[in-house]
């Protein structure tokens, strides 16, 4: 049995995440839920964060967060609860999947099965401004060796852990030579010691162009921060939709795992949303704490449900779509499916054993 942490978050949050808990409880998944209270409700309370103490210190205890989507309040005092809980815990890597479920759900791309691997706590993302002049205002792009090291070795790591052939890194370095330059300099580093994956680098436009266009080119990539936040999202929405990707924040000690998507408050309390992405979310949680049979159980149910054109409205097309359903509906449907596989997209295989975890990083003498 693990304990985790839960949070139900806002606009749509409390309804996926519930579906999703009714998913994994009714497969089997050994868990015990601490629930905590973040979001909105924080915020207006007059915490500038959006969690308060007694949260945090269930998330460090437990180690393992499942976060549903929250609404951060519009105007300037808040800060983004997503950026302070991947920077307070040292979640280095942001893990996102990104793969086809043509003929299925729509897609230009059927063939794609990218992994979008970003760094997760440095960039611009340290959010480091200030006004140097009346017309001017500046923000720093902080980028250090040991940051590029792990998010470059896990990537590394990732692909042999899990049989992909190929890393590709994007980033800048023709024009930011030094924090760019850094990031690329670190990728021929440390893609040296593993000879049997191959390796590329791409300049970021371009490679953002090849992978709208081509993303079966792509097997894993990795990047910086901010290139890392924006193609992500463009890769799960030309894989199908932004709705059905959900995401892994991994760190030395703890863990986040959540959907990608926002909280959509104009879809909330109508049964309305997919609970896809999250349930996706969950899945990775899945395997991270060695529970590999009940998340390649849920995972086949979710595909073959998909297969069975049982869609919530996001993705439901006519003439491929047999059903539409809300959100307790699909939920039900996976339910239904759990023990069976799809019989025309692939089904899943997890490999068992210890989740992917590396060492601290050591400074390299001389």
């Amino acid at each position: 049995m693990t304990k985790i942490t839960v949070a139900k978050g806002d606009g749509i949050g409390p309804e996926i995440m519930d579906a999703t808990l009714e998913i994994l409880k009714a497969a089997g998944a050994e868990l015990e839920i601490e629930e905590i209270e973040v979001g909105e409700k924080v915020y207006l309370q007059g915490n500038s964060s959006g969690i308060s103490t007694e949260a945090w210190d269930s998330i460090r205890r437990n180690k393992i967060f499942l976060k549903a989507p929250i609404t951060t309040p519009q105007g300037g005092g808040y800060k983004s609860l997503n950026v302070t809980t991947r920077k307070s815990l040292g979640l280095y890597a942001n893990v996102r999947p990104c793969f086809s479920l043509s003929p299925f759900v729509d897609t230009k791309h059927p063939g794609m099965n990218v992994v979008i691997i970003r760094e997760n706590e440095e960039d611009l993302y340290a959010g480091i401004e200030h006004q140097q002049t009346d017309e001017v205002v500046q923000c720093l792009k902080l980028i250090s060796r040991p940051g590029c090291e792990k998010i470059v070795r896990y990537a590394f790591e990732f692909a042999r852990k899990y049989n992909r052939k190929k890393v590709t890194c994007f980033t800048k370095d023709n024009i930011m030579k030094q924090t760019d330059g850094l990031f690329h300099q670190v990728f021929k580093e440390v893609s040296a010691e593993y000879p049997d994956i191959e390796n590329e680098h791409w300049i970021v436009d371009i490679g953002a162009a090849k992978l709208a266009d081509t993303p079966e080119a792509f097997d894993v990539v990795v990047m910086p921060n901010l290139y890392g936040d924006i193609l992500s999202d463009v890769a799960a929405q030309i894989a199908g939709s932004v709705g059905l990707a959900g995401s892994a924040n991994i760190g030395e000690s703890c863990a986040m795992f959540e959907a990608i998507h926002g909280s959509a408050p104009r879809r909330a309390g109508q049964n309305m949303a997919n609970p896809s992405g999250l349930l996706q979310g969950a899945i990775m949680m899945l395997n991270h704490i060695g529970q590999t049979d009940v998340a390649e159980k849920i995972q086949n149910a979710w595909l073959t449900t998909v297969e069975k054109g049982i869609h919530t409205y996001d993705i439901y097309k006519e003439g491929v779509s047999k059903k539409k359903v809300g959100t307790r509906e699909f939920a039900q449907a996976v339910i239904d499916h759990l023990g069976q596989t799809p019989e025309i997209l692939e089904k899943v295989t997890y490999e068992k054993g210890a989740p992917l975890q590396l060492p601290a990083y050591k400074r390299k003498q001389g």
